[in-house]
């Protein structure tokens, strides 16, 4: 089977393979300080649970990777993915600009993969992006296997940063 024929499996970041919980508290006061945020998060350490479901996937699915971090952490989150032996695959990023939330970023690219690709599934700890993307079709696998805070959720939802 060709890559190309593979399906694809889409694999979330934050909460889903790498756990955020340590940086979590850059978002807990306010000014929220993104920069900071963002900079700690090549220390995150590795979610097994994530890490394992991915490593299981590429035996038959190309894994790519679509997370609500900017483009501006692109360098850090490919050293990131190299270092806890996670499968090569393109990693889908947000525009440093873009504030939208993750549910509809997210469910954009994957309705992008899905016209010329079949989408096993979606791995993401987001309810709200697995919601959208049960709604339209996807096949979703919630990740519930990390910690996130209230703080986190509101940021994710309410300015469109992760």
């Amino acid at each position: 089977m060709t890559e190309i024929s593979r399906p694809l499996a889409v694999f979330d970041l934050d909460g889903t393979l790498a756990d955020s919980a340590h940086r979590q508290h850059h978002l807990e006061r306010g000014p929220r300080d993104w920069n900071a945020f963002f900079a700690a998060a090549p220390q995150d350490p590795p979610l097994a649970e994530g890490v394992r479901l991915a490593l299981e996937s590429a035996r038959e699915c190309e894994v790519v990777y679509l997370t609500g971090r900017p483009e501006r952490c692109r360098r850090d989150t490919e050293a990131w993915l190299a270092a806890q032996g996670l499968p090569e695959g393109r990693i889908w990023m947000r525009r440093n600009d873009d504030r939208r939330p993750a549910r509809h970023t997210k469910l954009e690219v994957l309705k992008r993969l899905a016209r010329t690709r079949e989408v096993r599934m979606l791995v993401d700890d987001d309810e709200l992006v697995c919601d959208a993307a049960q709604a339209a079709g996807f096949r979703v696998v919630r990740a519930r296997w990390a910690d996130t805070s209230a703080a986190l959720k509101d940021a994710q939802e309410r300015e469109g940063r992760t």
